[in-house]
């Protein structure tokens, strides 16, 4: 078998119906987002923090206008990593960006494989340690890991089957809480630790973390059933459903348990939440839902990471290396995701995983919208304005995201700022490399002898 063969084989067009998508799009958002955040943007900007997720909400909806459009016009499987391509090609901004990218969605699985473990150890009275949520967080990812070696039926039948149940138990647990709260009122006087409105944007970057599952979504673009129609359809459908299940946990989270205690009981506020409204009961019912939701999560996206880095190593804009492996490419991309997700999760708290997370996706982001308003829109037949207000927002929000953070956690910006360094120094090497030249010219001669 050659190796242009044995690198297409998983591409599969088609074998992803609407449905299909759209719960591989919930599956990231609602498992990172929910479970993890909520306490995390509750210590930053106090108790508004709900409605810090419907401002994020207002963000990714800008943000997801870029996505739909580029996606309806160049459905890929390679997703984000061929959008940057068509407006940057083979150059500098394509392979930086599209490693942030792809280093978001890596850091998201460690966040879901982190929460995972975080919410199991309340069955068991907690671990101060820490130790116990690593090893099950480390677990989880293998465990999906070996799911995605069996193909995209297994993993759309799984994360679909998991997403309805995750989905519908979210709800009862919002709309339970909200009808056992005494009250509904949220106290906008207490608002963050260092300044209302950095600390609102703050939280509001964080609350990004949530909704930015959809990109998802455009990672299976050509495996996706009608891509043109139901990429975008998928990507709205998943917003919405987000919108509503978010605000009414907020509500019920910031209605049965006080600020202190929801900013103490952080990695596993909602179970906390279910405990004086429900019950031991109602915790075991929470973890349990937390235990799928972050499951899924990590199922859909090593799904579609592992596929944009591959796709990445087919254009050449990434190095790669056997190592040894057999098999395809996709199968050695997903050996990649799966170890750098597993170190992650294994030496990184969950604050810090999140702050790296955000800080890579808004940079990306903003490189996509700058993609739409400068060179795509009109191949792609967008409103200018849109992207420019788009990149407004995500520049606010990681301006007070940073500003907090430097203020509370300054190593972590740090290392944001190294990585993205190294990031850009190697891939500068790579692209101007006599072994990436080679390997161009030698795809081109073989494309020129078929």
């Amino acid at each position: 078998m050659s190796r242009e063969q044995d690198r297409t084989t998983r591409y599969k067009e088609g074998s992803l119906t609407l449905s299909g998508t759209v719960m591989l799009g919930t599956g990231v958002m609602i498992g990172a987002g929910i479970f993890a955040l909520t306490g995390q943007m509750a210590q930053m900007t106090g108790a508004l923090f709900p409605l810090a997720f419907l401002a994020a909400a207002v963000v990714v909806s800008f943000s997801a206008y870029s996505y739909i459009k580029i996606s309806n016009a160049y459905p890929s499987a390679g997703g984000i990593g061929m959008y940057l391509h068509k407006a940057y090609g083979d150059r500098l901004a394509t392979a930086f960006n599209a490693l942030l990218m792809y280093f978001s969605m890596v850091i998201a699985q460690s966040f879901l494989a982190r929460t995972f473990g975080s919410y199991t150890m309340q069955l068991f009275g907690g671990d101060e340690s820490g130790r116990m949520v690593s090893i099950l967080g480390v677990s989880l990812i293998l465990a999906a890991f070996l799911i995605n070696l069996l193909g995209n039926r297994w993993i759309q039948g799984v994360a679909s089957f998991i997403g309805i149940l995750k989905i519908g138990g979210i709800l009862v647990f919002g709309l339970v809480g909200v009808w056992l709260a005494d009250s509904l009122a949220v106290d906008f006087s207490r608002s963050g630790e260092t300044g209302a409105i950095g600390n609102f944007l703050g939280a509001t970057a964080l609350g990004i973390l949530a909704f930015k599952g959809f990109t998802t979504i455009t990672n299976s673009g050509s495996e996706v059933k009608d891509p043109h129609r139901n990429v975008g359809r998928a990507i709205v459908i998943s917003i919405a459903a987000c919108v509503v299940l978010y605000t009414l946990v907020g509500f019920a989270v910031s209605s049965n348990l006080s600020l202190a205690e929801i900013i103490e009981t952080q990695d596993y506020s909602l179970a906390a939440a279910a405990r004086p409204a429900l019950g031991d009961y109602g915790l075991w019912f929470t973890v349990v839902l937390a235990m799928m939701a972050t499951a899924g999560g990590i199922l859909a996206s090593i799904f579609a990471v592992s596929r944009m880095l591959a796709m990445l190593t087919e254009m050449k804009l990434v190095p790669h290396s056997h190592f040894g492996m057999p098999g395809s490419i996709q199968k050695h991309t997903l050996v990649y995701t799966v170890v750098l997700g597993l170190v992650l999760t294994a030496f990184f708290d969950l604050s810090r995983i999140a702050a790296l997370g955000i800080v890579f996706y808004l940079v990306m982001d903003i490189a996509i919208h700058w993609s739409v308003l400068r060179y795509l829109y009109q191949d792609v037949k967008a409103r200018r304005w849109v992207p420019a207000v788009a990149i407004i927002l995500d520049l606010m929000v990681l301006g007070g995201f940073v500003w907090v953070k430097l203020t509370t956690d300054p190593f972590v910006i740090g290392v944001a700022v190294a990585t993205m360094i190294v990031i850009a120094v190697a891939e500068q090497l790579f692209l101007k490399s006599s072994a990436r030249k080679q390997a161009v010219t030698s795809d081109e001669a073989h494309e020129h002898h078929h």
